[in-house]
């Protein structure tokens, strides 16, 4: 569990050292760039496509760990913004809070009881 941990830390801190060296040199200027480069249908479009997907994945698994419950709708959607800093911030609060089972992490409270 403690290498997860670090292994989250690392992404988190990582990209957000990216993001802001990026925003410096480029601004906020995201969605165009990211939805003009999918309309070109070129490899980065490819990729900011399949970097998509898995954020709707992460998306909606998030809801449905919640039970698709308010806040766990709202986290899902978040996920759009926050992406992987916003992932394994929560993956990372996840796992102290479980004291780290990951069926809890993975399956929440209500669904790792009934496995």
């Amino acid at each position: 569990m403690q290498l997860f941990r670090i292994y989250l830390i690392i992404w988190i801190v990582g990209i957000a050292a990216y993001t802001s060296v990026t925003v410096a040199n480029h601004g906020l200027n995201l969605l165009p760039v990211f939805f003009g480069d999918m309309a070109k249908m070129g490899w980065p479009g490819q990729f900011n496509l399949d970097f998509f997907s898995f954020l709707c994945l992460g998306g909606l698994w998030l809801a449905w760990r919640h039970h698709f419950s308010f806040a766990g709708i709202a986290m899902g959607l978040f996920i759009f913004a926050g992406g992987m800093p916003f992932l394994a911030s929560y993956l990372l609060y996840q796992s102290f809070r479980s004291a780290g089972d990951m069926k809890i992490v993975l399956l929440g409270e209500v669904r790792a009881r009934q496995a």
